[in-house]
């Protein structure tokens, strides 16, 4: 497939491009910081979100939702980097909502997927328990009950786990950690008694949360999918939303390089624009080319997710690793080129570096995902 978009994915992007600048510019995000939200992004705005359809976008027309593929998910991540939006899409209407589409009974589906549709649900998941992201580490531990099972343990960096009304749990029902075997996907009430939710607004500004299971009591009809075998449900959605990051960071490191291109055509030293500079020109050129191959990547890996899901894991690997290292190179280039200015908290530059910085640790950073692709390719 050609890695380009089709007529009806360029309306979309060019169609979220429109609504995020005019609704959602970074001055949306400098208001919630310095107003000290407490939910961290605006529930009036999901709601318009949702009204577009982007809340539903992944949920299958049975379930009220636009059922439409992974490439049109990327696109709104993509514009979201633009603006670096806080809210739900990522952890409710992209991993939640293709964890549920995957693996839920009839019944949890039709409990759960209209309301992410509709804006009026917020979910998540919960999977990693430490600094790094490694599931397969997973130490929770979710014992049997009279009436299904008891789940004690923490879990950390938890998207809008503080807000979320569903919590997807990966938790461990046989196996020790480091195992795949023997994880269970469990969906457990925000508000179910014995858990604890400590908000923890990371560097950027966006959302996450430390949860602590104490002795949480889940029923049986709780489990997504089937006891000991959530490794692949929970891994089918971490690649989604890993190809949803990295397109998010692509968006962000286009956004950072524009404003830095728009800056050398303006800002005079000596009295030359400083894009005149040979050395600066190199840079943004060399810069240029990089998000091309990224841009390439992730649409592949889009795209991959769309054709053939099932052996996508690797090219999800190399579009997140490659989105991660871009990115990081154009947020420095960015602060760089705009000299003592691009240190400054009154612009905007900043906030695209600490974004890159927290979304090259979600879900895995460059080195995880260098290491995975190896193992996958059977080095």
């Amino acid at each position: 497939m050609a890695l380009v978009l089709t007529s009806e994915q360029t309306m979309l992007r060019d169609n979220a491009r429109s609504f995020l600048a005019k609704n959602a510019p970074i001055a949306h995000l400098r208001k919630l910081r310095d107003s000290g939200d407490a939910t961290g992004f605006s529930r009036e705005l999901w709601k318009e979100f949702a009204q577009m359809g982007w809340a539903g976008i992944l949920v299958p027309p049975d379930y009220d939702g636009l059922g439409l593929g992974h490439v049109e998910a990327g696109v709104v991540m993509e514009e979201i980097g633009h603006t670096l939006t806080p809210s739900p899409m990522l952890s409710t209407s992209i991993l939640a909502a293709t964890a549920l589409a995957r693996a839920g009974t009839d019944a949890q589906k039709r409990a759960h997927l209209p309301r992410i549709a509709s804006g009026d649900l917020i979910a998540t998941i919960a999977v990693d328990e430490a600094a790094k992201h490694r599931p397969e580490r997973t130490a929770l531990a979710a014992t049997r009950s009279a009436n299904g099972f008891s789940l004690k343990g923490a879990k950390t960096f938890v998207l809008d786990g503080h807000v979320a009304d569903v919590v997807i749990v990966a938790a461990r029902t046989s196996g020790s950690p480091g195992e795949q075997r023997g994880l269970t996907l469990f969906m457990v009430d925000g508000a179910a008694k014995g858990l604890r939710r400590e908000r923890t607004s990371m560097v950027d500004i966006h959302n996450s949360a430390r949860l602590d299971f104490e002795n949480v009591a889940v029923p049986a009809d709780a489990v997504l999918g089937k006891v000991d075998a959530g490794w692949e449900v929970l891994e089918a959605a971490l690649n989604v939303g890993r190809a949803a990051v990295a397109a998010e960071l692509l968006g962000a490191a286009d956004e950072a390089f524009n404003r830095t291109v728009a800056y050398l055509r303006e800002r005079k030293q000596f009295g030359k624009l400083i894009g005149e500079f040979q050395g600066l020109q190199h840079r943004a050129a060399f810069l240029y080319c990089e998000l091309e191959v990224a841009r390439s990547a992730v649409l592949k890996a889009l795209q991959s997710l769309d054709d053939s899901f099932d052996s996508a894991a690797p090219v999800v690997s190399m579009a997140k690793a490659k989105a991660g290292t871009t990115a990081t190179l154009a947020v420095q280039e960015a602060v760089q080129m705009h000299g003592g200015i691009g240190m400054t908290d009154e612009f905007d530059v900043g906030f695209f570096m600490k974004r890159v910085r927290v979304g090259q640790e979600l879900f895995g950073d460059t080195n995880f995902h260098a290491d995975r692709l190896a193992r996958l390719n059977h080095y």
